[in-house]
């Protein structure tokens, strides 16, 4: 066992390890794992079980407390799924069994879509909390609706948990699942260390087992569930912290920040391979580099914070479709979802730490297929590349032997580094007022609404649907050139009232000055 734990480069540590499975077969013949799930999990292009599910699956159907990490896109999600259902085996009247919280909405939905293919054909019900709103008539005591397995982000969880009236049920969950649980020690508002606890407390049941997964962890994690989970198993498959070996690394150096909009623009006009992620440091810079991408005919479409539930959906759906083939977003896109066939990711931003660098590039080159990522570089970076181009050599890409030699980042350093700093506009079209934008925007439709007269090419419909965004368009334009020139007034009548109170407090000038005129 130690020869085939070697080979696919597992590390287990605990007492009395399992061996692992090396075969879809051994969980219907040695752990009784019913066939009709076994076969749901082949319908999703699994041929043999991946590194880290042969190991997690005889830990986790043995009731054992986990601290699992692998390299994104190695089939995580299926490794903790499969067990936790088949545990649970049917239905029962004793409210949420299993919980599993993910950090974001969209991982939180994809979670949620595996597992309802899963639980297919075994009566469990799976529940996703959209809207803590109807949270109460939902799952409240007073619910008529079944339920037994809940999938949630900390948050809202939490919110819930905390209110004054009693929501929600968790003390018969048999399995906590932590998925991306590094975001646990995370510091700022993204972390939810100090969220842990209440929904730790929560799950008060005395047969709850803990399972925690993500692609990176720390030293602080690992102390953290040493002291917290019982009977512990730690795996990790492959060498800790480290890039996936799928994914073809590059650093291209931009020079300053004006330069990346042109390196951008000149892998695009070479050529690429859509889809395509695009990942800036803030929301503010994904609005910038869409406007400017969007007048340059690309198909694209940006992602973040800012927009609703529902753009959000529609946004990820079209790229999933592959009606959009890029797609800008935040660090909010480099957690765990999972775009089947993304073949370019781009850093436009250099990111922060090792971890977001091996979270974000992650979303190519999942399930054993091949992917590119490409990291833009300006001077100002240059002092944050020795732990990226450290990541990327471990991993088999090429970096300058010059990189290599840079020296490590002291603890107080790196603090330094995490935080954001101003990169200012994408590109001097960015600085353009929003009226400036809406204008270049109806030009744009404009100019494709006398292509389609004058070619006849595209049906009625789709000439209608370009007219309602025209008058759409030039709607926003009159509502931005309205409150632009309210703000000027407002700002003259501010000047003016300034002027009027200094001219009271000094009325000898004030005559001075008439009477010179």
């Amino acid at each position: 066992m130690k020869q085939l734990r070697s080979k696919h480069n597992i590390n287990a540590s605990g007492t009395d390890m399992p061996d692992p499975i090396t075969d879809f077969s051994q969980l219907v013949t040695e752990y009784k794992v019913h066939e009709r799930l076994v076969s749901k999990l082949l319908q999703q292009g699994y041929t043999e079980p991946t590194p880290i599910q042969m190991q997690i699956w005889p830990l986790m159907l043995r009731g054992r407390e986990i601290l699992a990490s692998a390299p994104t896109g190695s089939g995580k999600t299926a490794a903790f799924l499969l067990p936790m259902i088949h545990q649970l085996k049917s239905p029962r009247a004793l409210g949420f069994r299993a919980l599993v919280v993910s950090p974001t909405r969209e991982l939180a939905e994809q979670t949620y879509r595996e597992c309802s293919v899963l639980c297919e054909d075994t009566g469990l019900k799976v529940h996703l909390i959209d809207k803590v709103d109807k949270v109460i008539s939902k799952f409240g005591p007073g619910s008529s609706q079944k339920f037994d397995i809940l999938i949630t982000t900390p948050n809202r969880l939490v919110f819930i948990l905390m209110a004054e009236e009693t929501m929600i049920n968790l003390s018969n969950i048999e399995w906590l699942i932590v998925d991306e649980c590094d975001r646990l020690f995370e510091g700022g508002k993204r972390g939810f260390k100090g969220q842990l606890s209440t929904i730790y407390m929560a799950c008060s049941g005395l047969k709850v087992k803990r399972a925690l997964f993500s692609a990176t962890q720390s030293q602080n994690l690992h102390n953290w569930c040493r002291d917290n989970l019982s009977d512990l198993a730690h795996v990790n498959v492959g060498p800790r912290n480290t890039a996936s070996q799928d994914v073809e690394q590059e650093l291209v150096f931009c020079g300053d920040e004006s330069g990346k909009i042109h390196a951008l623009r000149n892998i695009f006009r070479k050529g690429y391979e859509p889809p395509c992620l695009v990942f800036v440091q803030t929301k503010e810079r994904a609005r910038q580099l869409f406007y400017e991408l969007m007048h340059d005919g690309v198909m694209v479409d940006a992602i973040h914070a800012d927009r609703t539930q529902k753009q959000r959906e529609t946004c990820v759906q079209a790229f999933r479709a592959k009606k959009i083939w890029v797609l800008i977003c935040t660090e909010l896109m480099s957690r765990g979802i999972d775009f089947k066939g993304v073949n370019l990711v781009i850093n436009y931003d250099f990111p922060p730490s090792k971890v977001s660098y091996i979270h974000r590039i992650g979303r190519t080159g999942r399930a054993q297929q091949k992917g590119k990522a490409v990291t833009f570089w300006t001077l100002q970076d240059q002092r944050l590349l020795q732990s990226i181009s450290q990541t990327i050599s471990k991993s088999g890409s090429s970096v300058p032997e010059w990189m290599k030699q840079l020296r490590r980042l002291a603890p107080e350093e790196k603090r330094v580094k995490q935080q954001k700093r101003d990169r200012g506009f994408v590109s001097e079209g960015a600085k353009f007022t929003k009226h400036e934008q809406e204008k270049r925007k109806k030009h744009q439709l404009s100019k494709k609404l006398t292509q389609l007269r004058l070619t006849g090419e595209g049906s009625s419909e789709k000439s209608e649907m370009l007219k309602a965004k025209l008058y759409k368009v030039i709607d926003n334009q009159k509502k931005t050139q309205e409150n632009e020139i309210k703000q000027l007034d407002r700002k003259d009548e501010r000047k003016k009232r300034k002027r009027e109170k200094k001219d009271a407090k000094n009325p000898k000038k004030n005559f001075k000055k008439k009477k010179t005129e």
